[in-house]
């Protein structure tokens, strides 16, 4: 399996454009909340504390394992990053303004609209049309510069 150097490396070719990176940086975190909160409303019968349990949070569970296994410290911001979308999914459920599912359904089809126009402006396909696992680096990909600046190591 590559390195994640290797996979930020690889990423990063078809994101080079400044239009493209901007979209990547709104639309990535949208998708990955999105389909945390579709997850989300798949509810488990057990409770704990209160909260009851969803596959939302064996998704971010497994794809944090992912993310260690790539990263010995990226993993952490994910982390975060996951328990941040589980937070604002219980918050707008709790809410009521509208379903959860119809909200993360309408952000999804349109974060993916203006992802796939800012891969028309770089003239390059998304990554994950050559490996599906470049859905998971996405928000790696992200992560990685908040680190940078932060001068995390990877």
């Amino acid at each position: 399996m590559p390195t994640i150097q290797q996979w930020l490396s690889a990423y990063g070719e078809s994101h080079k454009n400044e239009t493209n990176k901007a979209i990547h940086w709104i639309c990535v975190p949208i998708i990955f909340f999105s389909i945390v909160g579709l997850f989300y409303t798949i509810k488990l019968p057990i409770s704990a504390g209160g909260v009851q349990l969803n596959i939302a949070m064996i998704v971010i569970g497994l794809a944090v394992l992912y993310y260690f296994y790539l990263s010995k410290t990226l993993w952490v911001g994910m982390l975060i990053f996951g328990i941040v979308c589980l937070v604002l999914c219980y918050l707008i459920e709790k809410s009521g303004i509208m379903p959860l599912w119809i909200l993360c359904v309408i952000l999804f089809v349109s974060a993916w609209a203006a992802q796939f126009y800012g891969h028309k402006v770089e003239g390059k396909k998304p990554s994950f049309l050559k490996d599906i696992q470049f859905l998971m680096i996405g928000p790696a990909w992200l992560m990685s510069f908040i680190y940078q600046k932060l001068g995390v190591p990877l």
